[in-house]
């Protein structure tokens, strides 16, 4: 595993599971409400596929492809940041949370083999066996099963259906590790 060193103003905590088990799903929810409440939420999605987050013949594209290290697009809506690694190694999670502005949580979809807390989601149907066995980083389940009898005695089980359970856990993760000083 390797470790992860968040500032202590930026607490991080990942969102794991196999493909199809409704990770997406329940950040899309979390993030909602947090945000709702006023909180600050950055995320940062790990993908292992190539990323095309411009349309090939436009300016930023064409642009990046004549080699460029870094495009910023920007526009009075949002704007992005497009870096090529041209072969350099892919940055860690530190290095990517030090690019993240300020934020009262980042949740982290991906990453998992870093040594830091960890939400799987678990679904029996996605057809995987879960990560939790093999990770001494998850602390909490959010399934749609019952607890299992050889789960953990330190991994909170929580209920995927009752998603506002997975929100309050949430919080007191946060209160319990992150509280101001």
């Amino acid at each position: 595993m390797q470790a992860v060193n968040p500032a202590p103003a930026q607490p991080v905590i990942g969102i794991v599971g196999t493909s199809g088990s409704g990770k997406t799903t329940l950040l899309e929810f979390l993030v909602a409400q947090l945000a709702g409440q006023g909180m600050r939420v950055n995320i940062i999605k790990h993908s292992h596929h190539d990323l095309e987050l411009e349309p090939p013949r436009k300016d930023s594209a064409r642009l990046r492809m004549a080699g460029a290290h870094e495009v910023m697009v920007a526009s009075p809506y949002r704007f992005a940041i497009i870096q090529e690694l041209r072969g350099a190694p892919e940055p860690t999670l530190d290095e990517q949370l030090a690019r993240m502005a300020p934020a009262d949580l980042t949740l982290v979809e991906g990453f998992k083999s870093y040594a830091y807390d960890k939400l799987e989601v678990y679904r029996l149907e996605a057809g995987r066996p879960p990560l939790y066995p093999h990770d001494p980083y998850i602390v909490a389940v959010a399934s749609d099963q019952p607890r299992p009898a050889d789960a953990p005695p330190g991994v909170a089980w929580l209920d995927l259906n009752a998603r506002e359970s997975v929100l309050a856990w949430i919080a007191a993760w946060l209160k319990k590790n992150h509280a101001a000083p």
